[in-house]
């Protein structure tokens, strides 16, 4: 049986074939509000759909394209950008889930960056503004890793490349994200338990395939874009056309904080 290394070793074969670039180098997952971000990062890309490689299947959430990009920056790097990804809620499972970056690390990706849509914890946290994850609570109740492989995940959000980010953006601030296996909304009591035990943004991606991205020997950069209040922080009901339009209308500032920062790394 093909083990999902073995897979993602076909599927950065496959990639290689089908965009002519042998090796990348610097990885990105765009979440939910993220795509129009893409446009900023280079006009000189080929595109393929996620299914066209082994292992992937079809975008399953609104605001994901589906597609995979890849891109050689005006400096020369060429960045592999996922415009979708799996979530864990889709019961397709972990392996799944963190498939794009196993992949990507076979593809030759040193660097990971994982971006989201999720709630803010903090009442000055607006919709639209970024956060740089610097750790985050796996409430999933499940890992990438098998067995008695052991992974130190204590400086797993990397601090060289948040102080990267800050040189770019010196108004960024940083908070724990914490992922709840979803796809419904967190209620207000799970928002304020997550407050307590030191969230300060919550979400249904991105601890996962940091994890693997951990174990691929990847340095990982994660970026919140806070659409919206989490439940009980505001007395807003919560709706994904809004986390989608928060992403839309904060877009330039996502292509411009990404598009001014990758060159630095």
């Amino acid at each position: 049986m093909t083990t999902p290394y073995e897979l993602a070793k076909e599927a950065a074969a496959a990639l290689a074939e089908k965009t002519g670039v042998r090796t990348h180098d610097i990885a990105l997952v765009l979440g939910s509000g993220w795509l129009p971000a893409a446009e900023a990062l280079g006009e000189d890309y080929t595109e393929i759909d996620t299914t066209d490689l082994p292992g992937f299947s079809a975008a399953a959430v609104v605001g994901h394209s589906g597609k995979i990009r890849s891109i050689r920056s005006a400096s020369g790097r060429n960045l592999l950008v996922f415009l979708s990804r799996t979530h864990f809620y889709e019961g397709k499972g972990v392996d799944a889930v963190v498939h794009p970056v196993r992949t990507a690390a076979a593809a030759g990706c040193s660097t990971m960056v994982l971006t989201n849509g999720c709630g803010g914890l903090n009442p000055s946290w607006s919709p639209g503004t970024p956060v740089l994850i610097r750790d985050h609570i796996n409430l999933t109740a499940a890992s990438p890793l098998v067995g008695a492989n052991f992974v130190d995940l204590t400086d797993l959000y990397s601090a060289r490349l948040r102080g990267l980010a800050k040189e770019v953006d010196s108004s960024l601030d940083e908070g724990v994200y914490v992922q709840f296996p979803g796809p419904h909304y967190e209620t207000p009591a799970e928002v304020k338990m997550a407050g307590i035990i030191g969230g300060d943004l919550v979400g249904m991606s991105t601890t996962l395939e940091a994890i693997a991205a951990r174990e691929a020997g990847m340095e990982i950069l994660g970026i919140s874009l806070v659409t919206n209040l989490a439940a009980g922080i505001s007395d807003q009901p919560l709706d994904h056309a809004e986390v989608l339009e928060a992403g839309r209308s904060a877009a330039t500032r996502m292509g411009a904080l990404l598009g001014d920062l990758l060159p630095k790394i």
